[in-house]
């Protein structure tokens, strides 16, 4: 019998040998186990750095399915995006309403990094953004925009792309197999918010081409791999999509009301509306490659 789970194909040897080395270090963490393993197999992203997170995620979904038992957890938590609380900020608040051009030289910055303004970010987009926020994980690059007095006017958030979804798979044309290596190769814009007392006509879609422009050199900086398309879900019931499709993105379909818990076709979703933005003009050859 052989699984495959996290881009990794597992047979006998292999679970033989994870459940030794579980048997060899009992008084190991879950922490510890992931890590060694992935020191073990030399399992790196193309930026060198450990694929902590995968790992982890391997070991636990082989318990689930009774192929080994793990230690126990020594700590509780488990969800970082529920369990994360974001310590609101006081805001100046005060109305920016200009023109583009009378907002002089904008600085957009890649924050991701960077604690403090990471932090800015996350309370802006907890005070703020209809979907609030409880932090990113696993790869994920963070935006800041600001004017000319250092004003935050803007922030955006790419993390990981669906794992599924019909209209854009349809749209790339690549197999299931191609979509499991490459998926890494797409990004979803998670969250972008303009400041609700900034009003300046076509900020927004300047903003997502102006980062759209740098976001595969950003990547590639800092997990070693370019991007090649951009997604992102739009709510039809309280968007209508305008600032995608003036920074021409493309509509491709709509999601079908579900989501990936779904399991039993019960759990109803918004409808959204799918954009993606090619930042390649040989994206589908190499995302089918």
């Amino acid at each position: 019998m052989t699984l495959t789970l996290q881009d990794r194909e597992l047979g006998p040897p292999e679970l033989g040998f994870i459940r030794q080395l579980i048997l060899d270090h009992p008084d190991w963490s879950r922490w510890r186990l992931s890590r060694v393993l992935c020191q073990l197999w030399n399992w790196r992203n193309a930026a060198g750095q450990l694929k902590d997170m995968a790992s982890r995620t391997l070991l636990l979904r082989l318990q689930e399915r009774g192929h080994i038992q793990l230690p126990p957890r020594r700590q509780t938590p488990a969800n970082r995006m529920r369990q994360t609380r974001v310590a609101p900020l006081t805001w100046d608040g005060e109305d920016i309403a200009a023109s583009l051009g009378d907002l002089g030289s904008l600085q957009i910055t890649e924050v991701s990094r960077e604690r403090s303004q990471r932090q800015q970010v996350a309370a802006a987009l907890s005070q703020f953004h209809y979907l609030g926020f409880g932090g990113a994980v696993g790869e994920n690059l963070q935006y800041t925009v600001r004017d000319d007095q250092a004003r935050l006017l803007a922030c955006l958030v790419f993390g990981s792309a669906a794992w599924k979804c019909q209209g854009r798979d349809e749209f790339i044309g690549w197999s299931i197999q191609q979509r499991r290596s490459n998926l890494s190769l797409l990004t979803n814009n998670t969250r972008f918010l303009i400041l609700p007392w900034v009003m300046v006509p076509h900020l927004a879609s300047w903003v997502l081409g102006s980062v759209t422009r740098r976001l595969s050199a950003d990547w590639q900086s800092k997990y070693g791999h370019p991007i090649q398309l951009v997604e992102t879900f739009v709510e039809q019931e309280r968007f209508t999509g305008t600032t995608y499709r003036a920074a021409n993105w493309l509509r491709v379909g709509q999601t079908t009301g579900r989501t990936r818990q779904d399991r039993t076709r019960t759990i109803q979703a918004p409808v959204k509306d799918i954009y993606l933005y090619p930042l390649h003009r040989k994206f589908r050859q190499r995302l089918c490659a």
